[in-house]
C-alpha cells in the first residue's frame, strides 16, 4: 500500500490531455487501484486529473462510494434528488410504489451531475406522508440504460464545462429500494459527504499544480497539512455537530491557503491558469448551505448561546 503523502509527492504525474468524462473516468480507475479509503482515492484521482472539473469528478465518485460502499467500482453514479421546486425533502415529488412486487420510480430530476455518462443513478424518491405531514422518503438504486429512463443534456455551466448534468424522465422504472430513510441516511448526510471528498479532491490536483509549477515547498507543506486535515474528519459520522464544526475550519484554513497561494498562479501552464480562473467558482456553489449546516452545529453544541447577536 503507498503511503498518499509519499505518492502525491514523488509519482509522476501523468500529462497527457483528458478529453472527455470518460477519459477522465479511466485515469481516476488507476488511482482507485492504489488506495483502499474513498477520501484517499478522490486525493489521488484529484491528482491525476487535468482540470478542477475531472478533479470535482472523482471527488463526487467516491462520496458516493462513502454513502453507499457496495456500489460498482466501474460504474459512473449520480445522485438524483434535485427537482423542480429544489432539493428540500417536502419539494420532492418522484414517487416509489410497489406493483406486482416490483418497485417502481416515477418523476422528474432536474438536476443530475454526470448526465448520460451515469449507469447508475441514486434516486430519491416519495413513498408517502407520515402522519406529522413530512414527506416519507426513500433512496433507490437505478438503471439508467432502462427503457423508462429519459435523460436530458443541460447546457454546460459557465464554470468546469466538461463536467455533464442533465434532467432524468423516470417512467415506470423498475428500482432497488436501498435500506434506511432516504432524507437521514442517504440525502442529508451525502451532502456533508460530498464536500469533504471534493475538497480532497481539490486539494489532490492543486499539489499536481504546485509541483508542476515549482512553487515554494513551503505551498506544498501547507497543502499536505490541509489534506491531511480532511482526511481525519469523521466521515463515518457526517451529520455529527463536531464534524460539520472541524469541516468549517478545515474550509476556513482552505480559503487562507488559497488566498496565499494566489500570486503564485503567475508560475503556472497558462491554460492551467485559465481554467483555474474560470472553474474556481466551483468550489463556491455550496457554501451558503454549508454555512446554514455550519450555524445549526454551533447551535447544537452551544443551545445557551444568543446566537441572533
Amino acid at each position: 500500500m503507498d503511503s498518499l503523502f509519499d505518492f502525491l509527492l514523488t509519482e509522476p504525474a501523468v500529462t497527457a490531455p483528458l478529453n472527455d468524462v470518460a477519459a477522465a473516468w479511466t485515469r481516476h480507475r488507476v488511482a482507485a487501484n492504489r488506495f483502499d479509503r474513498p477520501v484517499d482515492v478522490a486525493i489521488a484521482g484529484g491528482f491525476g486529473a487535468d482540470r478542477l472539473g475531472f478533479a470535482f469528478l472523482s471527488g463526487y465518485q467516491e462520496a458516493l462510494r462513502t454513502l453507499i460502499p457496495d456500489l460498482p467500482d466501474d460504474e459512473l453514479v449520480a445522485m438524483c434528488a434535485t427537482e423542480e421546486g429544489g432539493g428540500h425533502p417536502s419539494a420532492i415529488r418522484t414517487t416509489l410504489t410497489e406493483r406486482d412486487d416490483v418497485w417502481l420510480v416515477n418523476g422528474t430530476k432536474s438536476f443530475a451531475t454526470m448526465g448520460a455518462f451515469a449507469h447508475l443513478l441514486v434516486v430519491i424518491a416519495s413513498v408517502g406522508t407520515a402522519a406529522d405531514g413530512r414527506n416519507r422518503l426513500r433512496a433507490t438504486m437505478v438503471d439508467a440504460r432502462e427503457t423508462g429512463v429519459r435523460l436530458t443534456d443541460h447546457p454546460a455551466l459557465a464554470f468546469a464545462p466538461e463536467v455533464p448534468h442533465a434532467s432524468v424522465l423516470l417512467t415506470d422504472v423498475p428500482a432497488r429500494v436501498l435500506p434506511g430513510d432516504g432524507y437521514l441516511d442517504y440525502l442529508k448526510p451525502f451532502r456533508t459527504i460530498e464536500d469533504i471528498h471534493v475538497l480532497a479532491a481539490t486539494l489532490g490536483w492543486l499539489v499536481r499544480v504546485a509541483r508542476a509549477s515549482d512553487w515554494p515547498r513551503e505551498s506544498l507543506q501547507r497543502l499536505l497539512t490541509a489534506i491531511a486535515a480532511v482526511r481525519g474528519l469523521g466521515i463515518d459520522a457526517p451529520t455529527s455537530p463536531g464534524v460539520h464544526i472541524a469541516l468549517g475550519g478545515v474550509f476556513a484554513f482552505f480559503g487562507d491557503l488559497l488566498t496565499g497561494l494566489d500570486p503564485l498562479w503567475e508560475s503556472a501552464d497558462p491554460v492551467t491558469r485559465q481554467r483555474w480562473e474560470r472553474d474556481r467558482p466551483l468550489l463556491a456553489t455550496a457554501g451558503r448551505v454549508r454555512g446554514q449546516r455550519l450555524a445549526a452545529a454551533w447551535r447544537t453544541v452551544q443551545p445557551d448561546v444568543d446566537w441572533t447577536e
